[in-house]
């Protein structure tokens, strides 16, 4: 449904109240609305790569950019900064976020690749961001912290450290919005490649999409099983999530950085956005940010 390439396509929310899938570009420093109505794509450059993008409850977003937490105001494109974090490691940035059910922004860091699949290990950490403007660090020692979600009875938080190619589960106490006790839920096969982005659905089941496996999956928390398989025209899928009137429809990010050229001249989809219908499953709204 979007044309228009994106290097790192990533953290796909729809936003209601517009009518429009909200995302970035994290490497080009983009953050992007598009409208299905009009099918333009706006977007508002930013000073650094921007890893997620979440709505605020009185309008505009909240994003995560290099290793700060910001308000960005559409209107103006104003960005400010509202926390710098890990100023000690110049080669971390943000990466996937999103609210949780009580306002509150998640974010983690991961490091840079210093050289093509090089990286520091264990520099990542995940964070949360109060309305108060306020921090926690919650997670430590991640290498790539990525997709998230919340359990539909809000008893459970699950979290993706990519390089672990796994789904965990933590317990959630909504009220302080701590996790705790990670265990394994999905660990992903071997053509299913590595875990990036994640959504919920209403039926309290996963949808994992899994960058280089050209992929979204479903899985059933209750039993850590696999129990479905959505292919897309490209490798690198990088996140979904739902929206559409109804919240019946998917939306899945890609990207077509990484790719060398001999790859992208066979990929034209490279870095485009699906939309996926006929799930049979509907998605729920997304939370605002608080404050």
């Amino acid at each position: 449904v979007v044309k228009e390439k994106n290097r790192m396509g990533e953290c796909p929310v729809w936003e209601e109240r517009e009518n429009a899938l909200v995302y970035v570009d994290i490497n080009s420093q983009k953050v992007c609305r598009w409208s299905p109505v009009t099918n333009e794509v706006q977007s508002v450059s930013v000073d650094a790569r921007v890893g997620s993008v979440a709505l605020r409850q009185c309008g505009g977003y909240v994003i995560a950019l290099g290793t700060r937490f910001a308000f960005l105001d559409w209107d103006t494109q104003a960005v400010t900064t509202i926390l710098e974090l890990e100023q000690d490691k110049p080669n971390n940035r943000f990466n996937d976020g999103k609210v949780d059910p009580k306002g509150r922004f998640f974010a983690g860091t991961m490091a840079e690749e210093t050289a093509p699949g090089v990286r520091a290990r264990r520099q990542g950490a995940l964070y949360t961001l109060f309305p108060d403007h306020s921090v926690i660090k919650q997670l430590d020692q991640l290498d790539i912290s990525n997709g998230l979600d919340w359990s539909l009875d809000h008893r459970t938080f699950f979290h993706i450290d990519s390089l672990s190619y796994a789904v965990h589960a933590f317990s959630y106490d909504v009220h302080t919005g701590k996790i705790a006790c990670p265990k394994l839920l999905y660990h992903l096969e071997k053509e299913e490649q590595m875990p990036d982005g994640m959504c919920i659905d209403a039926e309290g089941k996963l949808w994992v999409a899994c960058i280089d496996g050209g992929r979204v999956i479903r899985i059933d928390p209750e039993t850590g099983k696999r129990i479905q398989t959505v292919r897309l025209p490209t490798p690198r899928i990088t996140s979904c999530c739902f929206g559409g009137k109804d919240y019946s429809e998917m939306y899945v990010t890609s990207a077509y950085d990484g790719l060398d050229e001999a790859t992208l001249a066979k990929e034209p989809h490279a870095g485009e956005i699906f939309k996926i219908t006929g799930l049979g499953v509907k998605g729920i709204p997304q939370n605002l940010f608080a404050a």
